[in-house]
């Protein structure tokens, strides 16, 4: 009896059955069982070896899907930018020869002033025309991201410009100034998806699923994908039209958009309208209509403040941080392609120096941005954090505890002071982790400052080029100075509350936006008067006056004061760890 009972527990079947059925019913149930297992572990091999591509996608970090995204979107963009330049250097030649008697010299019939200066003068209303669609497709972009959600959106945002791409052959087809009116035209697509959009949205994925911590590092790492990109996409897209006619890079740029379309929906995290930070807190009544399309607005207002004290007060914070990367923009933006402007009118470059000179300048901001900025954000953060521990340890005896950072974890509230010894240990941890994080964070902003310092000399600098392998040494120094956007997005993510996340970056966009129009049209035209009177390399000296500028304005930007509160519209709360000692 007691084997009969013992038999179904024992492994092998070693145990000893008392009748013959017992024991056939004991084989054949072995038998099926070894039988199901089998076909279970096909079945299983079966559905592995099928599922295996998307199993590939899935199984990335999350922030690695994010950063191959935008790599391959960014190329996609960047196939047609060195031939869209030199097309309009070609078509304003044939313009300019349309009214003028043929050239009749020897070398470069296109290398003369007056083709540079018409050259940069159309190209800049391009720019601007690119611009302003593209700042109408960010308030789109950002409603949009509230309709159907992140994920969408941005498919939406990579599959509009790839109609803008085929539209933009006609004008490479009909030349002079009829394809310079066509390429002009075609611009009014990006109001529906364009460049300015998807950054936007790829920035606001990476605010919802990043941790607040990788915020900053992860916003370098995304920069430097674009960079990556737009090395690939320059370097190729200049290669391809010398080898295969200046159309060819706009037909690979059309395929390319189709295939990130694909990869955004198949490896992108799904993140609904409704669980996004950026909607409002549950119980509160969210913009509708125009108020939430221009929703992002309201963040640039002055921020009300409730310290610990109760007393209100406006913080301006992020308006400075806006004005000083408004002229940071201003300042910056328009490097890359004021050092292609100055190769092609002074040193003659062709279209394949130009995607190499612009390959090697993404080239190194990416490997800026993507090795080295993350590190520098690390280290020195720590660095900065015992920094500011060593000058607030000689006044923390004669400071209260209600302003003292040191004291947030000591019993200050009448209820901690009747709260048993045994919990001060589990009570620790969750009362100083936040403003060890926030603290990070100034690090990003005193980084932010010294960027645009650097960005100003290394910029001064490239005016004293006289060869041609000086304009490539400086499009390799000046990305050293690349972090201002990424370390601008995160310390705009900390000035803010959660629930203001997405529409802070749609506003710091906007601001980057606004700052790429002005740049595009005011160094546009300050480089063709300078470039008609002989002297382009003065261009150079003023960008670097205004990065000393910007840097000078961001000196007042600071952190919400230690232990704040965040008033919202909408009589909300948020606590805000900031710090009100300066930088």
């Amino acid at each position: 009896m007691a084997a009969d009972e013992t038999t179904p527990l024992l492994p092998n079947g070693t145990g000893t059955a008392t009748t013959s059925g017992n024991n056939v019913d004991t084989n054949n149930s072995q038998l099926s069982s070894q039988d199901s297992n089998n076909n279970h572990h096909d079945v299983n091999k079966e559905k592995q070896w099928t599922l295996n591509p998307l199993t590939l996608l899935t199984r990335l970090h999350v922030e690695t899907r994010i950063l191959l995204a935008s790599f391959l979107i960014t190329t996609s963009f960047s196939f047609t930018q060195v031939p869209i330049f030199y097309a309009f250097h070609l078509m304003e030649c044939d313009d300019f020869y349309t009214h003028h008697p043929p050239y009749a010299g020897s070398g470069d019939r296109c290398s003369r002033n007056e083709i540079a200066a018409g050259t940069a003068t159309d190209f800049s209303f391009l720019a601007m025309s690119t611009t302003i669609c593209g700042t109408v497709n960010l308030f789109f972009a950002g409603w949009l991201v509230k309709k159907i959600g992140p994920r969408l959106a941005l498919m939406a945002q990579v599959l509009v410009p790839a109609i803008r791409v085929l539209t933009q052959i006609l004008g490479v087809l009909a030349g002079g100034r009829s394809g310079i009116m066509i390429f002009q035209a075609t611009q009014l697509i990006t109001v529906l998806g364009g460049p300015v959009g998807y950054i936007l949205i790829i920035n606001i994925i990476v605010g919802e699923v990043v941790s607040p911590a990788r915020r900053t590092p992860v916003f370098g790492m995304l920069q430097g994908c674009f960079m990556l990109g737009q090395a690939v996409g320059y370097l190729t897209g200049g290669m391809i039209g010398d080898a295969w006619g200046i159309r060819r890079p706009f037909e690979v740029a059309f395929v390319a958009f189709l295939v990130s379309t694909a990869y955004v929906q198949l490896a992108l995290p799904y993140v609904s309208p409704e669980s996004m930070a950026g909607d409002k807190k549950a119980g509160s009544k969210a913009a509708k209509g125009v108020a939430g399309f221009f929703a992002p607005l309201k963040v640039l207002a002055p921020q009300r403040v409730r310290l610990r004290s109760g007393k209100v007060i406006r913080h301006l914070g992020v308006l400075i941080l806006c004005t000083g990367v408004f002229l940071g923009v201003l300042a910056t933006d328009f490097a890359a392609m004021l050092i292609q402007m100055y190769a092609t009118a002074v040193f003659e470059f062709h279209q394949s120096d130009n995607g190499w000179l612009m390959s090697e300048f993404a080239l190194m901001r990416a490997v800026f941005l993507i090795v080295l900025f993350p590190r520098i954000i690390s280290s020195g953060r720590k660095w900065y954090a015992k920094r500011q521990s060593k000058l607030r340890q000689p006044r923390r005896e004669s400071m209260s505890d209600e302003r003292d950072p040191a004291t947030q974890g000591l019993l200050i509230q009448p209820e901690q002071l009747e709260a048993p010894m045994g919990t001060y240990a589990e009570e620790e941890p969750m009362v100083t982790q936040p403003p060890a994080e926030t603290e990070d964070t100034h690090f990003d902003l005193f980084f932010l400052r010294w960027s645009l310092v650097a960005d100003g000399l290394l910029t001064s600098c490239t005016a004293l080029a006289t060869k041609k392998w000086h304009i490539y040494l400086a499009a390799a120094m000046l990305p050293f100075a690349s972090g201002t956007a990424p370390a601008a997005k995160g310390v705009m993510t900390e000035m803010c509350s959660s629930s203001q996340r997405a529409d802070a970056l749609n506003a710091l966009t906007l601001v980057e936006n606004i700052g790429r129009l002005a740049t595009q049209g005011f160094f546009g035209f300050v480089f063709a008067a300078l470039a008609e009177a002989g002297k382009p390399h003065l261009t150079f000296y003023c960008n670097a006056i205004f990065a000393m500028i910007a840097a000078s304005v961001l000196i007042f930007s600071r952190f919400p004061p230690n232990g704040s509160e965040l008033i919202e519209t909408d009589d909300t709360e948020e606590h805000v760890n900031g710090s009100s000692q300066s930088e």
